[in-house]
């Protein structure tokens, strides 16, 4: 039987395979297209690199440069918020008053530099029990679940194998899939605390993480069983460092790291940062009044020691918790030439006007 498909039908299908082949040859147009930009995109980034490294260098020399130049004189004396450095206004006076760290000029490309000093936290090395627990209390960490997170903390940095009450040592996280080491040493990174057990990612990032603590619990959920977990306003990255003097700067320390002091209650907290903003309580300002040292709190804040009437006394107790400069600082410095961007993060450590070590750097 001979089976004939009328003209219509046959024109049909040639339309078909016609539609077909478009579509297949746009797919490969496309996809050769985007391939193509990838490598445009690879190649140029690539021919920036090198540029875009010593800009970064550079970037991180100028920070240098900027907090040697703001330490000297009569108002370098105290590290504020007020600072160049910092994002306020600067001494009009000084040098570096012109410099633009926001949109800094470099050859083809720019630079945004902004430099926060670490002495603003507490140095999580240094931290006892009382104060990790204090620090759990402002995160807002459940009552059930403190105990093991200070132990656990504490057993982490310390160079023994003996085990806090509710605390871990070696053998837990041995068994932890995979498994890994207890450091029994001191923190290099803060970042080690989410190795710590209890400590969740919520807790360590807080609201500044934005969606990092939902995007690490669904990657544990496999390994640690499935829970919801409350959101937190601030985390132990907003409190604890693991590089700093030892003190707290009374001038750029927050509220909140304010009140890991003993005897520092939430109106205290407010009533130093309000002393200290000026008149009108804005910190990094003209107007701000910086405490220029510890004893001044006795006098300036009276609700915090009572008043204390001795100065002298009242810096010796004031001056074991508190500081009035700033030593380690961490640098943030975007590099951009074009739509090639690079960032790179050095920690710098400021011992005279002339001599700011870089004790770290690294790019992302």
């Amino acid at each position: 039987m001979n089976i004939r498909f009328s003209p219509s039908r046959e024109r049909g299908i040639a339309l078909i395979i016609v539609m077909v082949v478009i579509v297949v040859l746009a797919a490969l147009a496309i996809g050769f297209g985007y391939s193509m930009i990838v490598e445009t995109t690879l190649a140029r980034h690539a021919s920036v690199s090198s540029e875009l490294d010593w800009m970064g260098r550079s970037g991180v020399e100028v920070a240098k440069w900027v907090l040697g130049q703001e330490s000297q004189g009569p108002q370098g004396q105290i590290d504020t918020l007020r600072a160049k450095w910092a994002g306020g206004p600067g001494d009009s006076n000084s040098i570096v008053a012109a410099v633009d760290l926001k949109n800094y000029a470099i050859g083809r490309g720019t630079l945004s530099i902004d430099i926060k000093d670490l002495d603003r936290k507490f140095n999580i090395n240094l931290a006892d029990e009382m104060i990790l627990k204090q620090a759990l209390t402002l995160i807002g960490v459940d009552a059930g679940s403190m105990s093991t997170v200070v132990g656990s903390i504490l057993d982490w940095k310390d160079p023994d194998e003996d085990v806090h009450m509710s605390g871990t040592e070696g053998a837990t996280y041995e068994q932890a899939d995979p498994p890994y080491l207890c450091k029994d040493g001191w923190i290099d990174d803060l970042s080690e605390l989410l190795l710590v057990r209890g400590v969740t990612p919520a807790m360590y990032y807080g609201s500044g993480g934005g969606a990092l603590p939902q995007i690490f619990n669904r990657m544990q959920r496999g390994r640690r069983g499935p829970f919801e977990e409350q959101s937190y306003a601030v985390g132990l990255v907003d409190l604890f460092t693991p590089l700093s003097s030892g003190l707290i700067n009374l001038n750029t320390a927050s509220a909140t790291v304010l009140q890991l002091m003993p005897e520092i209650d939430e109106n205290i907290a407010q009533a130093i940062i309000q002393a200290r903003a000026g008149p009108d309580g804005q910190d990094g300002t003209e107007d701000d009044m910086p405490f220029r040292s510890p004893a001044e709190l006795a006098g300036r804040v009276p609700a915090f020691g009572g008043g204390q009437a001795n100065p002298a006394a009242a810096g010796a107790q004031f001056s074991r918790f508190f500081s009035v400069r700033s030593l380690v600082f961490e640098v943030h410095v975007q590099a951009a030439i074009g739509s090639s961007k690079r960032e790179y993060v050095a920690i710098l450590r400021r011992n005279s006007p002339k001599d700011v070590q870089t004790l770290n750097m690294y790019w992302r």
